[in-house]
């Protein structure tokens, strides 16, 4: 390929092309590599198809390259450029691709960034669909916790997420770090509108997810008919990324549910809405939906697990940003708080002024710029320390990596 070889190369090895437009992970992903573009060349290879809707990487300065699973290919591209960094896009891709970036370049720096915990987000899932207790020690589990511990250094998008993994899993903080969106409010371009420049109730997030759809239909099912009955001017307008069929049979006009499709320019569009609604009933990371709220200063009701890791300070249940149900099954209450937030003016402007503030506080780009590639540094200067410090990371290398390239390659000779 003709690869030139630099000094402080990175490759991020995406799991799917970012698409900062249709997703909350999409964006981060352009976030993470324009703060390395700071420091570091970078290049971004995929195994995925690309859409309409991806990054325009080469425009960026980002050098990009389509690649293939269980593949020589990948190994001699590796071999050309000899990055000093890889970045793995959630744990399935660090088990798809890492065992062959150790093989050829054993002194690359590995780093995960896990999006959010996936494994977390599917017992709350399952524990939602069965009405049983949530058991987080699943097969999940054992994967995404493997992957932290083999790699140098995991990307943690939630506090409460390293507190899960340091307290309940025993991690050491020494391998994870907490990066969560690096918002900058002056690259908002929409101007802040009044309650009385507004009207009607948003919902917003990527159809394909999980979550999103599951508050759309429990936000349909359950909340809005009794919503709309005291306010039979309003309407709930839906938008998200790849909505199927499925998603336009609830598009009921008469009922007051506009399904609206693809937001192009989600801040734009959320700054027209009197109240942004997030009822999610399950779910892990941050949410990029709440967070593109607060820069549009559309005050939101959520659920407890929509505002975790969000920066909600909360007295007597009433919080900066928005207005947070006390229990995840508080029907009732959710509905009432919906009513109160869209009619009381005063309220309503003390969410939407705080808003912005939380994500000053919690989200700043440069802020959290800094922090992220001071860390890389640090760990280029102590890599040989670090890993000693995390041997079982070291011992899970041996074991696993050598059965998991092995059977990368005998998947290669049976595919041709």
């Amino acid at each position: 390929m003709g690869i030139m070889n630099h000094r402080n190369t990175v490759l991020f090895i995406g799991h799917l092309w970012p698409e900062p437009t249709s997703s909350a992970a999409g964006y981060r992903t352009l976030a993470l590599l324009e703060a390395l573009l700071k420091q570091y060349s970078i290049h971004f290879a995929c195994a995925a198809d690309k859409s309409e809707y991806c990054a325009d990487l080469d425009r960026l300065g980002i050098t990009s390259v389509s690649i293939q699973l269980n593949h020589a290919s990948f190994d001699e591209y590796l071999q050309q450029l000899q990055p000093d960094i890889v970045f793995y896009d959630r744990f399935i891709t660090e088990e798809q691709f890492a065992p062959r970036v150790h093989d050829v370049c054993p002194d690359a720096i590995n780093i995960l960034d896990t999006q959010d915990l996936h494994f977390l987000r599917r017992a709350r899932q399952k524990a939602l669909q069965s009405g049983q207790s949530i058991d987080l020690y699943s097969d999940d589990a054992i994967r995404e916790i493997a992957a932290i511990l083999r790699c140098d250094l995991s990307l943690i998008i939630s506090r409460y997420e390293i507190q899960l993994l340091t307290e309940q899993f025993h991690l050491s903080p020494e391998i994870l770090h907490y990066c969560p969106f690096m918002l900058d409010l002056d690259e908002s371009v929409c101007e802040p509108r009044s309650y009385y420049e507004r009207e009607h109730f948003v919902m917003i997030g990527n159809f394909l997810h999980p979550p999103n759809w599951d508050a759309v239909l429990w936000c349909y099912q359950a909340l809005w008919s009794p919503i709309r009955a005291q306010l039979p001017q309003a309407q709930l307008h839906i938008y998200g990324a790849y909505p199927s069929e499925k998603v336009y049979q609830l598009h009921q006009p008469k009922k007051g549910v506009i399904i609206q499709g693809r937001a192009e320019h989600a801040l734009e569009t959320l700054s027209h809405y009197r109240v942004n609604l997030a009822p999610l009933r399950f779910g892990a990371g941050i949410k990029g939906k709440i967070a593109d709220g607060f820069i549009a200063q559309t005050p939101c009701v959520t659920t407890p697990i929509g505002c975790e890791g969000m920066g909600f300070a909360s007295t007597d249940n009433v919080a900066q940003g928005g207005r947070v149900i006390d229990s995840m099954d508080d029907t009732q209450q959710f509905i009432q708080y919906a009513i109160e937030l869209y009619q009381n003016p005063s309220l309503w402007q003390d969410y939407s002024d705080s808003a912005p503030l939380l994500i000053q506080k919690h989200f700043d780009k440069q802020q959290h710029s800094h922090y992220f590639t001071q860390r890389l540094e640090d760990l280029i200067a102590t890599l040989k320390t670090h890993r000693q410090h995390n041997f079982i990371g070291q011992i899970l290398n041996h074991n696993l990596y050598r059965s998991q390239y092995f059977m990368s390659k005998w998947i290669e000779e049976k595919n041709k």
